[in-house]
């Protein structure tokens, strides 16, 4: 009897561990569900840094801002990769309040068009013009990004990451621009501001031949 009523205990006990030990995975699982669905901050951060990775024309037209900047030399090597962002947030908080911005995705494409025949040119522009260039597409790109904000995400966990994956590809444009003091590296430099251009009319005429 007291055997019996011993194994009962022992059987209730570990009963008990196996519903607490499904409880924890249960929660374990939708913690990381939660984590990369875009709530809560660390998917509004993610879905915001990979925002910027995910699209050819945003790609293009950051790590060309960096280059043209590291072509142009102080001050404008820093310069252009500070001002694209600032005016990136701006345009990011007019696409969540929907301000009405016409003409963002030809103005995007164009941004990519213009920044590689800057580079493709040697264009050395007064620092006025060239950070005045690169705020009005940082305009058009942040718009973008605000636009599609996805609803569940952190808004400011959102524009946080995708500033950081924006400034994190400058400095991959600046990187690339240091081939400049190699031999022949100037010319590298302008035929891959050529191919930058080709890209950003091919970006703006649709993308023919891309399903």
């Amino acid at each position: 009897m007291i055997k019996k009523s011993t194994d009962m205990r022992v059987s209730q006990r570990q009963g008990l561990q196996k519903q607490h030990a499904v409880g924890l995975l249960l929660l374990c699982f939708a913690a990381a569900a939660n984590a990369h669905s875009g709530d809560g901050l660390v998917g509004g951060f993610m879905s915001g840094f990979m925002h910027p990775l995910s699209g050819l024309d945003h790609l293009l037209a950051m790590v060309a801002v960096g280059i043209w900047g590291a072509t142009l030399g102080k001050p404008l090597v820093w310069a252009l990769p500070v001002a694209f962002p600032m005016l990136m947030v701006v345009g990011g908080v007019m696409g969540i309040a929907q301000v009405p911005l016409p003409y963002v995705e030809i103005g995007i494409a164009t941004s990519v068009v213009v920044l590689g025949l800057s580079i493709a040119a040697a264009w050395r522009a007064p620092v006025a013009i060239a950070v005045g260039i690169v705020a009005v597409f940082g305009i058009f790109h942040g718009y973008a990004h605000g636009v599609e904000l996805p609803e569940t995400a952190s808004p400011a966990a959102f524009a946080a990451g995708f500033v950081i994956s924006t400034g994190l590809l400058h400095l991959a444009g600046i990187a690339i621009g240091l081939v400049k003091a190699l031999p022949r590296g100037a010319q590298a430099l302008r035929a891959g501001g050529g191919m930058i251009a080709a890209a950003g009319v091919w970006i703006l005429a649709g993308m023919p031949g891309v399903a």
